[in-house]
């Protein structure tokens, strides 16, 4: 589990980036909190950096969009998704990343 801030500190509509084994961001989906590796699979550019539209992020660099519930894209160039991590709020308002893991490590 991965401090990721305080609830008060991530609006509705904004993200905030996670340092973890990888950069992990954390996005306030109207109310809902959703994580995702923060790295486009389809080139080195930051997700936190995109443009959020519903559950969905657009990559700032070619424009492929990530669905935050399951970070599969839905359009291209991206093919490949990025890994999904499950968000808690503690009774204090503090949020935690509980990261996946990675599927090479599970082998």
């Amino acid at each position: 589990m991965i401090y990721a801030c305080h609830l008060d500190d991530l609006p509705k509509g904004e993200s905030v980036l996670v340092q973890a084994d990888v950069p992990i961001a954390v996005f306030n989906v109207d109310g809902e909190l959703l994580a995702i590796d923060d790295t486009c699979t389809h080139q080195d550019a930051s997700l936190s950096d995109g443009w959020l539209e519903g559950c969905f992020i657009e990559c700032p660099l070619h424009e492929a969009l990530f669905d935050l519930r399951t970070g599969v894209p839905s359009c291209l160039p991206a093919r490949r998704a990025v890994r999904t991590h499950h968000v808690s709020v503690q009774d204090d308002g503090h949020v935690f990343v509980h990261v996946a893991v990675m599927a090479e490590d599970a082998a």
